[in-house]
Order: C-alpha cells, then sequence, then structure tokens
C-alpha cells in the first residue's frame, strides 16, 4: 500500500489577487508571508515524521512549501513534472473574477471556477481530462515502483482535485471544488486501485 499525502502549497502573492496561477513561475507565484505561516502551522501541527520522502511539483512555490515542512525532517525531495498545475494557456495570469464576468457560461457559480468547457475560449488550455490522466499516472507509476512508501507530494489545487477524481471515478469534475492552500488530501493505493481516505484536511 502506498500513501499519498497531497499537500497544496502555501498562498502566494497571486493568490491573494485572485489569479489564474496556472504554470507561471515568476515572483508574484512565490508564497507570500500568509502562505509561508500557513506551512509552519501545519508543520507544527501534522506529524510528518511517517514519510520516506517528498515528491513534488516543479514550481518554486511548491519548492518552498516543502523546504518549510522539511526544516527537521530532512526527507528526500524530488521533483516530478506530472504534478505541475494545470495550464490555463492564455488565461495564466488572469483575474479570475474578471474572466467570469467575460465568460460566464464556462464558469461554475458555486466554485467560482472554470468549467472543462473553458478550453474554448482560453488559447492553448490544458484540459481537465489531460490533468487527470497525468496525475493518474503519476500515481499508478509510483505506487507500483514503491508499494510500500508514504510520500509527502507537495502540489496544486486542481492537481490535487485531478487525484481525488481519480480515486472517486468522478465523471462529473465540478463536484467537488478544489482543496485549500496548505490543506491535506490523502489517497492510498492498494493493488493498483486509488481510495481516498480524506480530502482538503
Amino acid at each position: 500500500m502506498t500513501e499519498f499525502y497531497f499537500v497544496r502549497h502555501g498562498q502566494t502573492f497571486a493568490n491573494a489577487k485572485g489569479l489564474k496561477q496556472g504554470t507561471i513561475d515568476d515572483e508574484e507565484t512565490h508564497l507570500n508571508a500568509i502562505g509561508r505561516q500557513q506551512v509552519r502551522e501545519v508543520r507544527e501541527q501534522f506529524d510528518f515524521s511517517f514519510a520516506n520522502r517528498f515528491i513534488i511539483s516543479p514550481l518554486t512555490r511548491t519548492r518552498q512549501t516543502a523546504d518549510i515542512l522539511n526544516v527537521e525532517l530532512q526527507l528526500p525531495v524530488a521533483t516530478d513534472e506530472r504534478l505541475l498545475e494545470i495550464s490555463y494557456g492564455s488565461w495564466d495570469g488572469k483575474n479570475n473574477n474578471e474572466l467570469r464576468a467575460q465568460y460566464p457560461d464556462v464558469f461554475n457559480p458555486e466554485f467560482n471556477d472554470v468549467t472543462p468547457d473553458y478550453v474554448k475560449y482560453a488559447t492553448d488550455g490544458e484540459t481537465f481530462d489531460s490533468v487527470i490522466k497525468r496525475v493518474g499516472e503519476f500515481m499508478a507509476d509510483i505506487s507500483s515502483k514503491d508499494p510500500d512508501d508514504k510520500i509527502i507530494v507537495v502540489t496544486h489545487g486542481f492537481t490535487i482535485k485531478a487525484a481525488a477524481i481519480n480515486a472517486l471515478n468522478l465523471k462529473d469534475p465540478m463536484v467537488i471544488p478544489e482543496p485549500d492552500n496548505l490543506s491535506v488530501t490523502l489517497i492510498k493505493v492498494i493493488n493498483q486501485h486509488a481510495y481516498l481516505y480524506y480530502y482538503n484536511r
């Protein structure tokens, strides 16, 4: 049984401004003071000492989060491209509320976030199915190679949602929201079957 403890990175300057970060990796997408404090609080409240290692998205905001979580643990850290955030293409860096005002037909009113159809407007935007597929492949690959590992996976909101969609085999990706900054989601893979133990904790 492989245990994946998915942790969403801390708040960034872009998060605070309501911007879509996607795969942007500049100073605005780095952790702000609130984000750093969020990570310190989780480090104090959640005992990760059982873990074998970290696997993280290659973006700076996840690296910053992992570095703070790993101060005392000093576990090995590896990156994996399959853990990247969804790329919204030409919408990366745009204000979410402004996009909703302009393209209300591709926004879910409950979560104030895009539906899978957003790609008809966002040039080169990554599809939901693409992210769900690569995250599913990540879990299957790692669990087959390391069936007894307990791994802290520091990644992004939609990426974690994609992992949960895989575990629950959801047909409608809009029935769950993205998890909050610095939440923890546990998915266990047993004999190549993924099970969601908790989400957005």
